[in-house]
């Protein structure tokens, strides 16, 4: 139900993070209309409270933002430029948010177009995976004018819990591709220790219970550790969308002449997943990469590529 002085929102992409993410809009009073290129998401989300849209315009018709969630750059783009984009369509509030994580160059290229059209545009990728979008438990970290961020927040809020202004527009893709930077190389380190101590004789579940009692402890060994001992592939966070975050990071990096030799190796492990029909599967899935080199078996339960 609609409470009074709630904002409208227009929200474009429904996937598994953009579904929750809507939902926890509508539960916080917002009125949503919705547009995905799924047919069956945006149903999903009219059962929910949703009103649906026929286009990203449509969807924005009327509202006091825009709200895109998008698996990558291109997508992004068409739903500013494409036809039925909100270049020309913004939404009555002259507000864009998109959630997506996307290029740093790219965001500011849509940023100064969008100002030139007198729309404010902010970029703010997230962070916490589909159970933290679920929980409305995101971290948040925008770019972006001080002013937008400021009417953007009430809408943060309804879908994460750290919620930072880190800075002009495309800090916040700069932020959230260093965040992708560290989880990439923590998983890896992981896959590492696993590998080494099932080499070794050692219990995977104790050598993870004592790791996380000390220094080595991380969300990753906490939340995936199970799963990759167990041999779970089911999908969370992607192998293809955690290969497309650090391709990313590297190329940010090289635009700017900054060597970064783990995210390289760790994305080489990414390409052989994906190599191996592993991208559909969950992050935890490059423990298999591990199975492989070592000739070693992890238990296969489920998602298999």
């Amino acid at each position: 139900m609609q409470q009074q002085g709630k904002g409208s929102v227009g929200f474009i992409g429904l996937g598994t993070m953009g579904r929750e993410m809507a939902a926890n809009l509508l539960k916080a009073g917002h009125p949503v209309r919705v547009f995905d290129v799924v047919p069956g998401a945006t149903a999903a989300a009219v059962a929910a409270g949703a009103v649906a849209a026929s286009n990203p315009a449509d969807a924005a018709s009327g509202c006091d933002v825009a709200i895109s969630m998008l698996p990558d750059t291109p997508q992004v783009e068409e739903v500013i430029y494409g036809e039925g984009g909100l270049l020309n369509a913004p939404p009555a509030g002259k507000l864009i948010v998109d959630m997506s994580t996307i290029s740093p160059v790219a965001v500011r290229r849509m940023h100064g177009d969008l100002a030139k059209a007198g729309v404010a545009f902010i970029d703010a990728p997230v962070s916490g995976g589909p159970v933290g979008a679920k929980n409305a438990a995101l971290s948040i970290m925008a770019g972006g004018d001080a002013e937008a961020f400021a009417r953007a927040e009430p809408y943060f809020k309804a879908m994460g819990t750290t919620i930072s202004h880190v800075g002009a527009s495309g800090a916040g893709q700069t932020v959230k591709l260093c965040n992708q930077l560290i989880c990439g190389i923590n998983l890896q380190a992981i896959c590492e220790a696993l590998a080494l101590g099932r080499a070794s004789g050692v219990d995977l579940e104790q050598l993870r219970h004592v790791l996380l009692g000390g220094s080595a402890a991380s969300w990753m060994l906490d939340k995936l550790g199970p799963q990759m001992i167990a041999g779970e592939t089911g999908a969370g966070f992607r192998i293809d969308l955690m290969f497309k975050d650090l391709r990313l990071v590297q190329e940010h990096a090289q635009a700017l002449n900054v060597p970064l030799p783990g995210t390289a190796l760790v994305t080489s492990q990414y390409v052989e997943a994906r190599a191996h029909g592993e991208g559909a599967n969950g992050n935890q899935a490059l423990f298999r990469v591990y199975d492989r080199m070592s000739n070693q078996t992890s238990n296969q339960t489920s998602g298999e590529g």
